[in-house]
């Protein structure tokens, strides 16, 4: 059950009875997706080859709603440009699963979660702040660091003079600061020395555009780890992330290794760890889940360092769910879990949160 945006309807568009509280009373419920898909925007001759790696594909939108169906709800597909305004109203949904990556500006994420809260619509995933929050990766660090959790020390560069004065111990990492998908990220985003921390700077900056983070880079293994839940989480899985032909030293989950990932990367989950360390992993992740305060479901990214210590590197609130490539599925896949069973998971974490507050 779910809240229903007029509370005094009787029933909502399919029908459904209303129970007095204004909540759903039968199953099936009528939800829709936001989204972005890629083939609505053109790639330019002058963009960066990765401009619209965040987007979707009508593949995965359909296995989404293949997933809810299943479970007899009524799904439509509302997208996610300026036109969703008149469609949610002539919608009348109870409830919408959210996969929306935005289109411009630090709060990109954050913008439809907002329209849906002002809209008084329920939605799965985190909130507006959360979004905007993680999407700024200086920030989010910033937060985590408040807490106690490590992270690699960094600096957000707007400008090549940034780079005076800094310090910070090579090798650094340098990528971009509000976008995600491995955006910007490249082999050579490794940085061993100042005229190639100078160059790499100039080419992002003259690319993409400020700002960019610069971190010192951790030498060791990398590992994501997915996670659903709000009051008390649970790590889904742990997975380390293997370049093929790469020390884990030198490994970095770039652009151009994710394109090729079939080919080039093995994806270990369970890793083949020692249970401290795993642990330790799992307890770093979960402290930032809950710092950054992430809802129903979300992926940290760490490395651990040659001293054994995990370190938090960025969370993506909003994880691919590509039944093919994602990350999040590749994971869950690995911990016996089909694809449907992700979906109505985080669906069903959602709408126990709406219940809880009403």
């Amino acid at each position: 059950m779910t809240k229903n945006q007029n509370k005094d309807k009787r029933k909502n568009g399919d029908g459904n009875e209303l129970a007095q509280d204004g909540f759903v009373s039968e199953k099936k419920l009528r939800i829709g997706i936001t989204y972005n898909l890629k083939k609505e925007f053109t790639q330019r001759e002058n963009q960066p080859i990765d401009f619209l790696e965040e987007f979707d594909v009508e593949e995965t939108i359909d296995a989404i709603r293949e997933a809810l169906e299943s479970e007899g709800h009524n799904v439509i597909k509302l997208g996610g440009d300026p036109g969703l305004i008149d469609r949610l109203k002539q919608a009348s949904v109870d409830m919408v699963f959210n996969i929306a990556e935005g289109l411009e500006g630090r709060n990109r994420e954050a913008h439809i979660p907002a329209l849906l809260e002002f809209l008084n619509i329920p939605y799965t995933g985190s909130d507006p702040l959360t979004l905007s929050l993680t999407l700024d990766k200086a920030m989010a660090k910033r937060v985590v660091m408040s807490q106690g959790i490590p992270t690699p020390p960094f600096k957000k560069v707007e400008r090549i003079e940034d780079l005076d004065g800094l310090n910070l111990h090579y090798p650094l990492f340098v990528k971009l600061c509000y976008e995600g998908s491995s955006k910007g990220v490249r082999l050579d985003s490794k940085i061993l020395d100042r005229p190639s921390l100078i160059k790499k700077t100039r080419w992002l900056l003259d690319q993409y555009g400020p700002p960019l983070l610069v971190e010192e880079f951790i030498s060791g293994p990398e590992f994501t780890v997915g996670i659903l839940g709000n009051e008390d989480p649970f790590v889904l899985g742990v997975m380390q992330i293997e370049i093929k032909g790469q020390s884990p030293e030198d490994s970095i989950y770039s652009l151009e290794i994710k394109r090729e990932w079939e080919e080039k990367v093995m994806y270990h989950c369970p890793p083949s760890i020692d249970p401290i360390l795993l642990k330790k992993i799992e307890e770093v992740a979960l402290r930032a889940y809950r710092a950054l305060e992430c809802r129903d479901v979300s992926r940290v990214d760490l490395r651990v360092g040659k001293n054994g210590t995990p370190y938090f590197l960025e969370v993506n609130p909003l994880p691919g769910l590509s039944p093919v490539y994602g990350d999040l599925v590749i994971m869950a896949r690995s911990m016996g879990w089909e694809y449907p069973k992700l979906v109505k998971t985080i669906f069903d974490y959602a709408l126990k949160r709406y219940q809880k507050t009403e």
